[in-house]
């Protein structure tokens, strides 16, 4: 079943104050307020001089017969619909991460001139999935890589839980439709993450390194690049995850498939 998020009005406020919303504070009148933001006011949420602008999404747009990739490739515009959680959430992540979000673009295009418009690659669904649900971590210690690479879940999320608060694990959540789901406190929050490695990396160079390895081509060829993440079992994104139980027996802790394997991590 299609996932519908919340209305407006009825949405819990309570999860603004907890991850992964908590951390988008900087844009709480668009995101708590009793009104959508108009397309203005996105725009006036871009730093400097911009190369792209948010356009409301009309079928008079759309009756130019271009890819939602191409029109921002070519017009640099990025079409978004008019209160609408994804889209709007989708914009947030344009405003913060504008460079990664371009590296996808310039792939998608490339893959759609290699494609053509109505065939996906293996590269199109990992540039999807990665704009839609994904993670950047990076870590300080690889060793918690067997942990992750064998599912053991209540290893890394409960035995291994320090290194979540102490910075030997750390994360950036890209993915505007986690965002999106977010909004839903009841829903298991599972991410697909890029890993890189690194003793003194901090989110800025971590997010230069992947945009520029996307757009190179060295990352997201193929799904299966992408780690499953359960973003739910993090210390303080969820209530009841402070105890042992919900590490060994909830919904978004799934078994390896026979046979998965996983790359190794970048190193920076």
């Amino acid at each position: 079943m299609r996932y519908v998020a919340p209305a407006r009005g009825e949405i819990d406020r309570r999860v603004f104050q907890r991850m992964p919303l908590m951390a988008w504070g900087d844009h709480a009148a668009w995101l708590e307020g009793d009104s959508w933001p108009s397309m203005d006011q996105l725009n006036d949420g871009w730093s400097g001089e911009a190369s792209y602008r948010f356009v409301a999404q009309t079928p008079s747009l759309l009756a130019d017969g271009r890819h939602y990739e191409q029109r921002i490739a070519e017009r640099g515009d990025i079409a978004t619909r008019e209160g609408n959680w994804h889209d709007l959430l989708n914009a947030l992540i344009w405003l913060r991460h504008p460079a990664l979000k371009q590296a996808l673009n310039r792939r998608q295009i490339a893959e759609i001139a290699r494609m053509g418009p109505k065939i996906r690659s293996r590269a199109q669904y990992a540039l999807t999935h990665f704009d839609e649900a994904g993670v950047i971590v990076w870590l300080r210690d690889p060793a918690v890589l067997a942990l992750w690479d064998a599912h053991d879940w209540h290893g890394l999320f409960w035995r291994q839980r320090q290194a979540w608060l102490d910075g030997t694990i750390q994360l950036q959540l890209f993915g505007h439709a986690l965002l999106e789901l977010a909004l839903d406190p009841t829903r298991l929050l599972v991410g697909k993450a890029l890993v890189f490695q690194s003793a003194d990396a901090d989110a800025s160079s971590i997010g230069a390194h992947c945009a520029g390895a996307i757009a190179s081509g060295n990352l997201l060829n193929d799904p299966l690049e992408l780690r499953p993440l359960p973003l739910s079992g993090l210390p303080g994104w969820r209530d009841d995850n402070a105890v042992e139980a919900f590490h060994r027996n909830t919904a978004c802790y799934q078994a390896r498939r026979a046979g998965r394997r996983y790359p190794a991590p970048g190193v920076i």
